[in-house]
């Protein structure tokens, strides 16, 4: 999974799969969605992105099966 970030577009582009899209569908005015061909999604776009949220930190946590969380992770982007 990736994440850019585009400054000059305030856009944020998550990348969740590797497949090629071949749909993309409008959630709302500012997120759309990317399709492959199973229908499953591989990319969310979000438009004006930074007006959304703090962008400056983007924290990770994977929780296992009911247990202590295995990895808390915070990436500062400068």
């Amino acid at each position: 999974m990736r994440i850019k970030y585009f400054e000059d577009t305030d856009t944020a582009l998550l990348e969740i799969g590797t497949a090629p899209a071949v749909e993309t569908r409008e959630l709302s005015e500012d997120v759309t969605l990317d399709f492959d061909a199973q229908g499953h999604v591989v990319s969310i776009t979000l438009e004006h992105a930074n007006a959304r949220g703090d962008l400056s930190e983007i924290s990770f946590q994977r929780l296992g099966s009911g247990k202590t969380p295995k990895r808390d992770s915070a990436l500062s982007v400068s």
